[in-house]
């Protein structure tokens, strides 16, 4: 579980990235994004659960946990990689985010996994099943989005990472 200061050191860092503002610095560099993974659950009162609609072309509706178990302070990395002719994102999360990815994949086979980004917009963008533990701390998937949003995605997740790993080293 997340503490409020992890989670306000997160959302710090998002603030920070957002808000660096340098002539010398493109705007890649500025750019920051959100990444919430929120476990799939049965329906709750309202502050503990929400049904989210997730892939936009054909949507499935999922009930989520409100708090995400994972979030863009767990990152260690991000890529956007090739896959069989299309494209995934491939996520590499730090140590903490390593062991909660492990735990929850372990204790939660044949749930989803819904996954929400903010990077100019806010989506859903994937609800893979859990369909093996995950003990490496790399996670793949494919976003509801194009190769343009996603490298949007990856850079803006990446630059939260970095401040964040100066955060916490």
């Amino acid at each position: 579980m997340a503490s409020r200061a992890a989670r306000f050191n997160a959302y710090l860092a998002v603030a920070l990235v957002a808000s660096v503002g340098c002539g010398c610095k493109s705007a890649k560099e500025k750019e920051a994004s959100t990444l919430r993974f929120h476990l799939e659950t049965n329906p709750a009162p309202v502050e503990r659960s929400v049904p989210v609609a997730v892939y936009r072309a054909d949507p499935i509706f999922v009930n989520v946990e409100s708090a995400p178990f994972l979030n863009e302070g767990h990152v260690k990395q991000a890529s956007v990689v090739d896959a069989l002719g299309a494209f995934q994102i491939m996520i590499q999360f730090n140590r903490k985010g390593s062991w909660l990815l492990e735990q929850y994949t372990t204790a939660n086979k044949g749930k989803r996994i819904a996954i929400f980004s903010q990077f100019g917009q806010a989506r859903w963008l994937a609800a893979p099943v859990i369909v093996n533990r995950i003990g490496d701390g790399l996670f793949v998937f494919t976003p509801d989005a194009t190769r343009e949003e996603s490298e949007r995605i990856v850079n803006g997740i990446n630059n939260v990472a970095k401040v964040m790993q100066k955060d916490n080293p």
